[in-house]
């Protein structure tokens, strides 16, 4: 056509918008401006359309200039494209300004503002907004509901999901938004309500299936997940590449290798399996059963391998206990010159965390800042806990304090970190701060505080703490009533903790059993935690490998040979072999037992060591008196380029102590702060007390107890009791006694030691006194007890 017309360019850019062809439709918008025809409001309104599908921000901008150089800025049409084109560059001040100077305003511009609000960094504002909206005198619509569910979801407010499930009631919206409610419900809190909401649907479409599966996800009802996924398939719904996600998701985290499987089997009949997302769930899913070269082979075999599928191996590999692996994935995926962003770093700072590499988490963090990323909220967080995790508190105050953003989540960060250094006071006192700066929360800072009140062993706290996660309507998050479990145990309240499990309301998860499992160990009663664990099976509870490695303790405790093997065998049954964990149980396990040549075995046999394996075996040797053993093993490690940690250091001297391998203890020893930069501590020092006092080396253990930088503990003067009652040193009994009695005074056995060092030296009178005076405290030992 020789001389199109405006509005003829007009229809055009707008099919071109419509079609998802924004390029084009920028393009025609360029070349009527050059055959000099005027742009109109419609012109303005599609070509914005235009660079808020195509992101194309920059030409927006300019073309806004055009805008108020025509003195069209106020047109409503226009005022709301240009609302909507800066809410979507996450500028909401000027979004705002621009509405605000709207001479009049539709329902369309005010739904713009409203979704806008919904998706930045502080959704409240979008519950205020739709308030304005009503005092204006508009009644919102369908769409203003829509957009106001992103803002609920997100701050997960129960009152403002119960609010605007009354109004869409009110309004007759219920049918139409259901797939809305329910999305609300679940990122609430409130799974009960959302399947409620989906069992009364008397349409449910595809979506309806899809959203329910994604609330089960989200509420980590892993289990409901899969039956929902059978149902999907048993009703032909149609199960798209998301819901393949969620229940490859599911079958991780419940360790069913064989629904795992099933639901693999499924994606690949539906040739979904070569999709990113698809194949990325199930290199976590097999890297969490522990089968890596499983998920390596996935990784190797997908094509166009992206970020988010780097990110997501990396991160399993993280979360399922490989951090060498991950960073040594990392680096690839550096060499592959492949441009890091945020998603990564949060995947690899953990790593860093892990294995405590300071220096790779700094080269990180300088990546961050060139990259302008380190003030994202997530990166800032993932910092805050690597520096946290590897002690370096002034880094990650430094961090905190700098970023201009700060949500529950890195408090959380902050408060985890003092907890494992062992600083619950820290903990504690980020809480209140928290708490001042009207901060709420959630079910995470709980679960930190909770193991604060652990380390304080102050179950007064924790009683507290418990009243304040009743009053802030958390209870009812399962990993939160598992945390209290935990706490009661581990603070020797067993009935507490037992009668919050037996609760009828108390919805149990895979967790709840083993957290209660691992609470009868902690307190001795192995028989109790062996029948839970048989009481689990019995109720249909898959057992995780956290589940067994919880359990084998308890065998361990009580030589229990057969029990072990029929867990060996029960192992093997569900395909939990090769996970790293597990293995390192089973190796401490049959050493226990007294089957080192088993142990042995199992650990010749791992493919995937860690410094853990390396330790449990070392440590079997120990037991069994086989120092030669424990240090050739030892000297295999270092040569095998293993991380040594304080841990190998005391299996191993341990090793020398039971065999009497003074000269090789004393190299060790040594090595620990020259070679491998280790700060001994007062286990290390207590274990050379035993191995020089064994050898009547008492000068050497005095120079030894006066150069340590720290007071001796109860474990360092008990060693040193020992060996003077071994080699009848009555002048240094009496003064290790005295120690003893200052750290332990309610403790009897170190004046049994002393009275039976003097009646040895035939000092009948001293070794009567002693005893009367044990008598006169009231103070009990408690009797000895045998297997033979």
């Amino acid at each position: 056509m020789p001389n199109p017309s405006v509005r003829l360019y007009n229809n055009i850019i707008r099919a071109y918008t419509s079609e998802k062809n924004y390029q084009e439709a920028i393009k025609l918008y360029h070349l009527m401006l050059n055959n000099g025809l005027e742009p109109d409001k419609y012109t303005f309104t599609f070509v914005l359309k235009a660079c808020i599908g195509g992101l194309e921000f920059k030409e927006g901008m300019l073309i806004h200039r055009d805008i108020v150089f025509r003195g069209m800025e106020c047109d409503v049409f226009l005022g709301t494209a240009l609302v909507d084109l800066y809410g979507k560059m996450g500028n909401l001040e000027l979004a705002r300004e621009l509405f605000d100077k709207m001479p009049s305003k539709d329902v369309t511009t005010w739904n713009v503002m409203i979704l806008s609000l919904s998706q930045s960094v502080d959704p409240k504002k979008a519950l205020g907004f739709i308030k304005s909206m009503q005092l204006s005198g508009l009644e919102p619509d369908l769409v203003s509901i829509v957009n106001l569910v992103p803002a609920v979801s997100k701050l997960g407010d129960i009152d403002a999901c119960r609010s605007l499930h009354g109004y869409v009631t009110r309004r007759g919206f219920v049918a139409i938004v259901s797939n809305g409610l329910i999305d609300m419900y679940s990122k609430c809190g409130n799974i009960d309500m959302a399947c409620q909401i989906f069992e009364q649907m008397q349409d449910r479409n595809d979506i309806s299936w899809q959203t329910m599966m994604a609330g089960y996800a989200h509420n980590e009802c892993f289990f409901e997940v899969l039956e929902l996924f059978d149902c999907m398939r048993r009703e032909n719904v149609r199960l798209n590449k998301v819901s393949v996600v969620n229940a490859l998701s599911a079958a991780a985290e419940m360790r069913d290798l064989v629904k795992g499987r099933e639901v693999h089997d499924f994606a690949r009949q539906q040739r979904i399996d070569s999709d990113v997302s698809v194949t990325t769930a199930m290199i976590t899913m097999y890297a969490k059963f522990g089968d890596l070269d499983k998920a390596k082979s996935l990784f190797q075999g997908l094509k166009g391998r992206d970020l988010v599928a780097w990110s997501a191996i990396i991160a399993a590999l993280v979360q399922s206990g490989y951090p060498e692996d991950a960073l040594s994935l990392f680096r690839d995926m550096q060499n592959n010159c492949l441009k890091v962003n945020n998603v990564t770093l949060t995947s690899v700072l953990p790593a860093c965390a892990d294995v405590l590499a300071l220096r790779l988490g700094k080269s990180v963090h300088c990546y961050a800042i060139k990259a302008n990323i380190d003030s994202d909220i997530s990166t800032g967080t993932a910092l805050v806990s690597m520096y946290a995790k590897c002690g370096f508190f002034a880094s990650a105050l430094t961090i905190f304090n700098r970023m201009p953003c700060k949500d529950i989540v890195m408090w959380n960060a902050l408060m985890n970190g003092y907890i494992q250094i062992g600083d619950p006071y820290h903990a504690m006192e980020m809480f209140h701060k928290a708490q001042i700066s009207e901060i709420c929360p959630d079910s995470g800072t709980m679960v930190s505080l909770l193991s604060a009140c652990v380390l304080l062993f102050d179950q007064g706290q924790g009683s507290c703490m418990h009243g304040q996660i009743i009053k802030c309507g958390l209870e009812s998050h399962c990993h939160v009533k598992n945390a209290l479990i935990d706490m009661y145990a581990k603070l020797g309240s067993l009935s507490a903790a037992e009668f919050l499990f037996k609760r009828t309301d108390f919805r149990k998860d895979e967790v709840s059993w083993n957290v209660l499992i691992a609470g009868y160990v902690h307190n001795g009663h192995a028989k109790e935690a062996i029948s839970t664990f048989c009481q689990m099976k019995l109720e249909n509870f898959h057992p995780t490998p956290v589940t067994i490695v919880s359990v084998l303790p308890a065998v361990g405790h009580l030589s229990a040979l057969k029990e072990g093997m029929a867990f060996h065998a029960c192992i093997i049954r569900i395909g939990f072999q090769s996970n790293i964990l597990v293995g390192n149980c089973l190796i401490d396990m049959y050493a226990k037992c007294g089957q080192l040549d088993i142990s042995e075995e199992l650990f010749h046999e791992m493919r995937n060591k860690n410094t853990v394996t390396w330790n449990v075996m070392i440590g079997g040797y120990a037991i069994h008196g086989q120092g030669h053993r424990a240090t050739e093993l030892f000297s295999l490690m270092q040569k095998s380029h293993v991380r040594i940690d304080s841990l190998s250091l005391l299996s191993v001297l341990s090793a020398c102590r039971h065999t009497g391998l003074i000269d090789e203890g004393r190299k060790l020893f040594d090595s620990m702060k020259k070679k491998h930069q280790l700060e001994p501590g007062l286990e290390h020092y207590a274990c050379m007390v035993d191995l020089l006092g064994r050898a009547g080396l008492f000068d050497e253990i005095l120079h030894l107890i006066k150069a340590m930088p720290f007071e001796p503990d109860a474990r360092a003067w008990g060693a040193f009791l020992g060996a003077c009652k071994m080699h009848s040193n009555v002048q240094l009994a009496e003064f290790a006694s005295d120690r003893l009695v200052q750290l332990e005074p309610e403790n009897p056995t170190h004046r049994v030691v002393l009275s039976n060092v003097y009646a040895k030296y035939g000092r009948w009178e001293d070794a009567g006194n002693t005893r009367s005076k044990i008598i006169k405290t009231g103070l009990r030992k408690s009797p000895g007890s045998s297997w033979v």
